[in-house]
């Protein structure tokens, strides 16, 4: 007996010496977790979420106080996150086939539905297949890993959004980074990878930070030059950029050049969520046995399903919505830059005002919000130190009226705070 409750003795000191150390090591993680917070508090990087107590759309209310905001930083380029028809879609898909799969696709998570969208999205961008993800950044994950080995190398932009570079990172491929649209650099890191089995260039189609269009003309020259594949993301080009939206392959008249695309339904397409890849048909069947994200993420709910799809009706049935953005575009670029502000990229909805100091950006996309006016401005890890800026972003739904108003606040504010004379 006395030993039994010698061992409980032990056991319960152990457990207590147990709870204390592990009690020490959680406070040791709160404190470097709180010291790391404080010091991108001081580093001016902090990044607030602001509320909003409204549908997305160029006019929004927030939860913090005022109505009637103009929100000029969504990636709703194309106004459709509540169109009237994308929202009834979804709510009939919502009706019709419930609220979600409960399973991945292979398993028993696959509609009716899901194949009509992989349909449209292959016939929209003039491909042969198409497969979707949770998100793009599923699709970017998904690809790299399942398709290149150690035989082959990947020859990456320098600034390719983050979904790219962690899905090369997962890849066993040997890679290469090329210096941002420089093609004489491309070039050399494609002579370099002549001895690899396969060379796969990838590149942003636009890039979201700075508003730039890649090359991707002498993209794909050199790709030919070199015997490699091509292969963009268009998440911020699907739906506006192009004479028919389907995007920078088709602005630039390279659509037969560019093999895979990966693109997403979040932005332009109804805003809801979801990513995908279209190209040959042995690559999408491949993905579908191999791509990790895909065999182990639950399928697209119906109603983001249904919203997309009814997206994609509407671009398909007229391009007026398309190409209504290249004036508004310009109208704001050219407004921003006479009054003295530098713009980066060069005709994209995303116009980004740069001002290089982190602070200056925080404070004055705060004045903006005190003017009515919703922006967000960009520092480090998200942008290079020293290039901060506020990422402004027009939509098809932005009147002139709503443009004018926009431009007159950063003006003033500008002035304010010593970003203009």
């Amino acid at each position: 007996m006395w030993r039994g409750a010698a061992v409980r003795l032990l056991r319960g000191g152990g457990a207590g010496r147990s709870r204390a150390a592990s009690g020490a090591a959680v406070a040791e993680f709160r404190r470097r977790l709180e010291n790391e917070l404080e010091n991108i508090r001081g580093a001016g990087t902090w990044k607030s979420e602001r509320i909003i107590a409204s549908r997305q759309g160029p006019h929004v209310r927030l939860t913090s106080g005022g109505t009637g905001i103009l929100n000029f930083c969504a990636n709703n380029y194309l106004g459709l996150s509540s169109h009237p028809e994308v929202i009834r879609a979804a709510v009939e898909a919502l009706e019709k086939f419930g609220a979600g799969l409960s399973s991945v696709r292979f398993i028993c998570g696959t509609q009716s539905i899901h194949k009509d969208l992989e349909e449209k999205i292959a016939r929209f961008h003039q491909r042969e297949d198409a497969i979707l993800y949770a998100c793009c950044f599923d699709a970017n994950a998904g690809i790299f890993e399942a398709l290149l080995t150690p035989e082959d190398a990947v020859l990456s932009d320098e600034l390719n959004h983050a979904s790219i570079i962690d899905g090369i990172r997962l890849c066993k491929a040997n890679k290469y980074r090329y210096k941002h649209m420089d093609m004489e650099d491309l070039e050399a890191k494609l002579q370099d990878a002549q001895k690899h089995r396969l060379r796969l260039v990838a590149t942003d189609g636009a890039f979201s930070m700075d508003g730039d269009i890649a090359p991707l003309r002498e993209i794909c020259e050199l790709a030919q030059k070199y015997d490699a594949l091509v292969f963009i993301d268009e998440c911020h080009a699907t739906g506006f950029l192009g004479p028919n939206g389907r995007g920078t392959d088709e602005l630039l008249g390279v659509m037969d050049k560019v093999t895979i695309i990966n693109s997403t339904l979040g932005k332009a397409l109804g805003g809801a969520a979801g990513g995908y890849t279209t190209g040959p048909k042995p690559l999408i069947e491949f993905l579908r046995q191999r791509s990790r994200p895909y065999l182990f993420s639950n399928s697209l709910p119906p109603a983001v399903v249904g919203c997309a799809s009814k997206a994609l009706d509407l671009l398909m049935d007229s391009n007026a919505i398309a190409q209504s953005m290249a004036a508004k575009t310009q109208r704001f670029r050219s407004k921003m830059m006479a009054a003295g502000f530098t713009i980066s990229g060069k005709d994209h909805p995303i116009c980004p005002v740069m001002l290089g100091d982190a602070r200056l950006a925080t404070v004055m996309a705060e004045d903006m919000l005190d003017r009515g006016i919703y922006v967000i401005g960009f520092s480090y890890p998200v942008v290079p130190k020293g290039k901060a800026r506020i990422r402004v972003q027009i939509s098809a739904v932005h009147s002139d009226e709503d443009i004018d108003r926009c431009v007159e606040a950063f003006i003033e504010v500008g002035r304010k705070h010593g970003a203009l004379p």
